[in-house]
């Protein structure tokens, strides 16, 4: 999955409205859920939490929580 990473590209932010979230999108959002390949790959950042949504080894979404410093960037570059 590492090798995905310089790749991404945000195709949309999640819509939640929480205050805390700077979650995005790098395939589109399903309609219902991910299925049964979906898994979530927990990461250790220094600050605020970051955990990956992936589907057959596929990054499809990034969520990314109580980043304020992420959050105001995401929303300029995707209103």
């Amino acid at each position: 999955m590492a090798a995905q990473v310089a790749g991404l590209q945000i195709v949309d932010r999640c819509r939640c409205g929480d205050d805390f979230c700077a979650t995005f999108y790098t395939q589109p959002k399903p309609s219902g859920s991910y299925g049964p390949h979906h898994r979530n790959v927990p990461l250790t950042p220094q600050k605020g939490w970051l955990i990956l949504d992936v589907v057959d080894d596929q990054i499809m979404c990034v969520e990314v929580l109580y980043r304020d410093e992420i959050k105001s960037v995401l929303e300029a570059a995707v209103p």
